[in-house]
């Protein structure tokens, strides 16, 4: 996952809302918007959770009526969709990412030979599934929500215990809530991450608008993620909190632009800025007739634009020379 570029993750989770065309609508969006990956989540609703599992709070406000179990039945997706939805991906020439929640889900990814998974904050303490992902030379993007420093560590370890190696792993700072708010972004965790892990870091964002995410380019994220959607008054639970094309267009130049204003981390003149100098600095100069042989004062001789004869800068080299030359008011100054 070695890459000068953000990453950008275009997420289209279950907005989809289990139909292949709207998974194809959005894709094709977030190509065009010009995201890295797209990404899904591939679950067995009955291996994911029991029956009286309440909603969360998120899931309430957008499926009153609805169970979780129910909630999350109706977009569930399975082999075949995902594979359909591989080939699309590279038809386009973006990148499929994809989370399981499960450990058969896993398997499929495995199967169908994924070299990149994403596991969500839910699994981050999930240390049966972190064991067998341990298991298989794969690029994890794990995201860290509902989590704290020792779950995290715990993680890292069970992740890069055997086949993974510590280089492949990019942690996600998190806030799961849909959407969530700006003041949980708490975006100078990323900074611990490195310091704590000695570890990639990136942002899996649900607050809404650019903010938070060109704050977390500046602080030296790797990776951008942002939910997608057809539809923000679409019945599912993460609609309201996803862009739609037209915002997630906006959002992929706002982190490119935001990359390009990061620059170098040495100062240096833009080309601009050395056609303006030239302008805009100063030379020395004649404020009055000099003759050759009279010492160089400063009531002879000051620094005024343009920049095209002694740097300003060599003030001191200048001052108590003797002139070489005669000036006029305004000549630029020889040595």
């Amino acid at each position: 996952m070695n890459s000068s570029k953000v990453i950008i993750i275009a997420e289209v989770g279950v907005n989809h809302n289990g139909k292949l065309t709207n998974a194809k609508k959005i894709i094709k969006n977030s190509k065009i918007a010009g995201a890295d990956f797209v990404k899904l989540q591939l679950y067995m609703t009955e291996e994911l959770l029991i029956n009286s599992t309440p909603l969360a709070d998120y899931q309430f406000q957008n499926k009153k009526k609805m169970s979780q179990f129910s909630l999350l039945k109706k977009y569930e997706i399975d082999e075949k969709f995902i594979k359909k939805i591989r080939n699309y991906c590279n038809l386009l020439k973006i990148k499929l990412l994809v989370t399981p929640f499960d450990i058969k889900s896993l398997k499929t990814l495995i199967r169908n030979k994924f070299k990149h998974i994403k596991i969500s904050s839910s699994d981050l303490n999930n240390h049966q599934l972190l064991e067998y992902v341990s298991n298989y030379n794969l690029k994890i993007f794990l995201s860290t929500g509902m989590s704290n420093t020792r779950q995290i560590k715990a993680a890292i370890k069970i992740l890069s215990k055997n086949k993974i190696k510590k280089d492949n792993i990019i942690l996600l700072q998190c806030s799961t809530n849909y959407p969530a708010d700006i003041e949980d972004a708490n975006l100078k965790a990323m900074a611990n991450f490195k310091k704590l892990f000695q570890i990639k870091f990136g942002y899996s964002d649900h607050t809404l608008g650019n903010t938070a995410s060109i704050v977390a380019v500046s602080l030296g994220a790797k990776v951008i993620e942002k939910h997608v959607t057809l539809n923000k008054k679409a019945q599912g639970p993460d609609h309201k909190a996803s862009m739609n094309k037209k915002e997630f267009i906006k959002f992929v130049k706002s982190i490119r632009d935001a990359e390009i204003a990061l620059g170098q981390n040495k100062k240096l003149l833009s080309k601009s800025e050395i056609k303006n100098s030239i302008v805009i600095r100063k030379s020395i100069v004649a404020i009055r007739n000099i003759s050759k042989g009279e010492f160089f004062n400063s009531k002879n001789i000051s620094c005024k634009r343009p920049n095209l004869g002694i740097s300003a800068e060599r003030w001191r080299e200048v001052i108590g020379k003797k002139s070489k030359y005669n000036f006029k008011k305004d000549d630029f100054i020889k040595i």
